[in-house]
């Protein structure tokens, strides 16, 4: 580009004014170059990105010029992005006909708008052993992590999808009850799905207008819908209990006699998987003998008769001991003593 002097100091003036974006080294000819939009990972949904170029060049005369292009502006489109992760780090141990019981799992938006998404829950799964008998979806309503009955709100579709901003995350239950009939050691899956309201489908896919500030909504890698699964596993405890009975007689026999003493044994087994809590045995003394004081044992161990701090006491009627939480695959023996009215 060639200019008349008599137009260079207005020129000048003019180009003086503008901003210098790009400069180019000029050999005597006169270039233009244009820079284009730079994005940045993560830009937030309705960030508007404008930018322009400019061109500079050597004057005939002398000194330099340079002009600005246009200014080009875009609007960064919403990605529509999820992920869903149950937090439980394993199975969750459930016994047969069990209500309440809870499956974590963590629902994150990756996308950078904020977004409702819609959730679902399915409890037939191929490759588990049986279904929850019921399940509902509740949100984590105080953010504490846990679930916590008759705080954190069931989910209801449509009106209660929760809303995330960018890279915000919200925990939510499937809480189930176990079917009464569910087997030791069997497993059933629940598959937790969160989708955008906005939109999913192939990625790529694009909903024009519908991006957060404006701009479009396009579906990222995800499709815009996470998943994952859940486990319940049943330890199926159950307690064998057996009594038996020894009796000494005073005359050195086992006849059951007037003065002779009985001793009852006690052996509860727990099978299956697991444990089970709180286990404890009771035993009225039957009519026509009498208590022995002091006779109480637990593994061998004396217990006292007394309601004091061991696990053992006689109340005048029966024989109590508490077992406590008792692994399967144990067993725990009790011993007391009666003798034969005279």
């Amino acid at each position: 580009m060639y200019l008349y002097s008599s137009h260079l100091s207005d020129v000048e003036g003019i180009l003086a004014r503008r901003s210098r974006n790009v400069l180019l080294g000029l050999m005597g000819t006169t270039l233009f170059a244009f820079a284009g939009p730079a994005w940045a990972d993560g830009t937030a949904a309705g960030t508007k990105i404008n930018n322009s170029a400019t061109a500079t060049y050597s004057l005939p005369a002398g000194g330099s010029g340079s002009v600005d292009s246009n200014l080009v502006s875009l609007t960064v489109d919403e990605l529509l992005d999820v992920s869903v992760a149950s937090t439980d780090g394993g199975d969750v141990a459930v016994f047969p006909g069990a209500a309440g019981q809870v499956l974590t799992f963590v629902v994150t938006n990756n996308g950078n708008g904020s977004e409702a998404f819609a959730l679902a829950a399915r409890n037939s799964l191929s490759g588990d052993d049986f279904d929850p008998a019921t399940f509902a979806i509740y949100l984590d309503s105080n953010g504490d992590g846990s679930y916590n009955p008759g705080i954190d709100q069931a989910y209801v579709a449509g009106t209660g999808d929760p809303v995330l901003a960018a890279d915000a995350a919200t925990t939510v239950f499937v809480v189930s009850s176990i079917a009464a009939g569910a087997t030791d050691g069997s497993r059933a899956g629940i598959d937790l799905v969160a989708t955008a309201v906005t939109g999913s489908g192939a990625p790529g896919t694009s909903f024009a207008g519908k991006g957060e500030g404006g701009g479009n909504a396009v579906v990222g890698a995800t499709r815009g819908d996470g998943e994952d699964d859940g486990y319940y596993a049943v330890s199926a405890a159950t307690v064998a209990f057996v009594k038996s009975a020894t009796v000494s007689d005073p005359f050195g026999g086992t006849s059951a006699v007037p003065g002779s003493t009985i001793e009852y044994t006690l052996v509860a087994t727990v099978n299956g998987s697991g444990s089970l809590d709180n286990l404890a045995i009771a035993d009225a003394i039957p009519s026509g003998s009498i208590y022995k004081p002091g006779s109480i044992k637990l593994e061998g161990g004396s217990l006292t008769d007394l309601a004091d701090g061991d696990a053992g006491e006689f109340s005048g009627a029966e024989i109590a001991v508490r077992l406590g939480s008792v692994p399967a695959g144990q067993a725990r023996t009790v011993t007391f003593q009666v003798t034969i009215a005279d």
